[in-house]
């Protein structure tokens, strides 16, 4: 359903489903880290992650058509990407519904790699430990509470713009990054798809 021209139609996981088992699916852009992608993703995805795509879009645009439905783990980094795309111009672009988490509750195939933890995982395992121990630390520690009080107003944050500072630090470290996504790689793959 689109709402107005800038928002993306959300294309759920049995439509997407349907059209590449009929041979005519479309261009699949995971915008997700490369260590999230490396765990599972769907088949004939390209991963070119957020800030990446951010960073080449109008690059990336040039092969492009708006036959190309975007996926990340919820749906909100696609959301940003096509965001990203549309001030590129190329707008209309789908966002798959509910992402990875919808397509692999449907039952849909999915290429798995080596188990690591969801970004969003570890950003509450982050911000819980840190509320946890500067609540503890508070008792004994004035003042300590802060921190805590920090953390709680940039997940509110987080919530209402719908982005999250800790989940874009926690993306730029090894263990999320994965192999690098390059770029000339991919643009080569999207002009010549197999």
């Amino acid at each position: 359903m689109t709402t107005d021209a800038s928002r993306a139609t959300a294309f759920t996981p049995a439509a997407l489903q349907h059209l590449i088992e009929t041979g005519s699916g479309p261009r699949l852009l995971d915008v997700r880290t490369p260590g999230e992608f490396r765990t599972s993703h769907i088949p004939g995805a390209y991963n070119v992650p957020l800030d990446t795509l951010r960073e080449h879009r109008t690059e990336l645009r040039e092969h492009l058509d708006e036959d190309v439905v975007l996926v990340c783990r919820s749906g909100a980094r696609a959301t940003q990407a096509e965001q990203a795309l549309a001030e590129a111009g190329l707008p209309n672009l789908r966002v798959l519904d509910g992402g990875m988490t919808a397509w692999e509750a449907s039952g849909a195939p999915v290429n798995r790699g080596p188990q690591r933890w969801e970004l969003e995982r570890q950003v509450r395992l982050i911000a819980g430990s840190v509320v946890l121990v500067t609540g503890i630390t508070g008792v004994f520690v004035p003042g300590v509470h802060l921190i805590s009080t920090a953390i709680g107003a940039g997940l509110t944050f987080a919530a209402l713009s719908n982005t999250c500072a800790m989940g874009m630090m926690l993306s730029k470290l090894p263990y999320n990054r994965g192999p690098r996504t390059d770029i000339r790689t991919v643009v080569a793959s999207l002009r010549n798809p197999s």
